[in-house]
């Protein structure tokens, strides 16, 4: 049974982690203002290292996930267009599907489960060491020194990500379009420039965006409500990972909702 001194509890450690979060969104948003106003002060060696971490290396599985969706959505399709006799729509299927919501949310998936628990595990190893709270005792921010570097890399990286597992997709829906329900390359290729508008990719790799802050956010803070032990080390990594996939398909459903009304 659930006894009111759990209950209060519980209570005054979500107070506390609210109170955490706001103050890491301010001094997150402080950082960045800084950051705009004074470009040149963004540490650059660690922007590129975090981009390699984050863009880089994360192109083969990304084309590798991505060339399998477009294969399982046009496969999928095939099955079921090829009883009315409109194969030629497994294009469309495929097209916008990949473009307007798979891609963008695969990538984000799988930037959170390798980059957003690398900046939890990160940061709360530095907490584990205390160069955290060295680096509060000499006056540096936490916030512009450790999370907008990681910030930087992920939004920049995220919508090249995207835009690689577009193709990717899209060239594994006309592998089982071609093969599987008899439609001409050229075909394939023709439908999907005719079909497919300008708004439509960049509708995606604006999501990205959205999607890139959100997972270098919610890692970065995860890995600073770490404990200074090495089980505190991967529950922030864990959390990161969970509450990154959430945060994606929350927002994913909400901007989903507002593009329907908008069309």
């Amino acid at each position: 049974m659930l006894k009111f001194s759990d209950f209060e509890k519980w209570q005054k450690k979500h107070h506390k982690n609210m109170h955490e979060f706001f103050v890491f969104t301010g001094e997150v948003f402080l950082a960045l203002v800084e950051t705009v106003r004074h470009p040149f002060r963004i540490r650059g060696r660690e922007t590129l290292y975090y981009l390699e971490q984050c863009g880089v290396k994360s192109v083969p599985i990304v084309l590798l996930i991505c060339f399998l969706l477009g294969m399982i959505l046009a496969f999928q399709g095939a099955l079921q267009l090829s009883k009315f006799g409109t194969e030629i729509f497994i294009v469309d299927l495929v097209s916008f599907s990949v473009l307007k919501e798979l891609g963008p949310f695969m990538v984000a998936i799988i930037a959170t489960g390798r980059a957003g628990s690398a900046f939890a595990a990160e940061i709360g190893t530095m907490i584990a060491d205390e160069e955290v709270n060295a680096l509060s005792t000499m006056g540096i921010s936490i916030a512009r020194f450790l999370v907008v570097p990681k910030l930087i890399a992920m939004i920049i990286a995220l919508p090249i990500l995207s835009a690689f597992g577009d193709i990717a997709a899209l060239l594994g829906g006309m592998f089982v379009g071609n093969v599987m329900a008899d439609i001409p390359i050229g075909a394939y290729y023709a439908r999907t420039v005719n079909i497919l508008e300008a708004s439509t990719f960049l509708f995606g790799i604006g999501k990205s965006v959205i999607f890139a802050f959100l997972i270098s956010f919610i890692g970065c803070f995860k890995g600073l409500q770490s404990t200074m032990d090495a089980q505190g080390v991967g529950r922030s990594a864990t959390n990161a990972v969970v509450s990154g996939i959430l945060a994606v398909v929350v927002c994913d459903a909400i901007i989903a909702v507002i593009d329907s009304f908008g069309g």
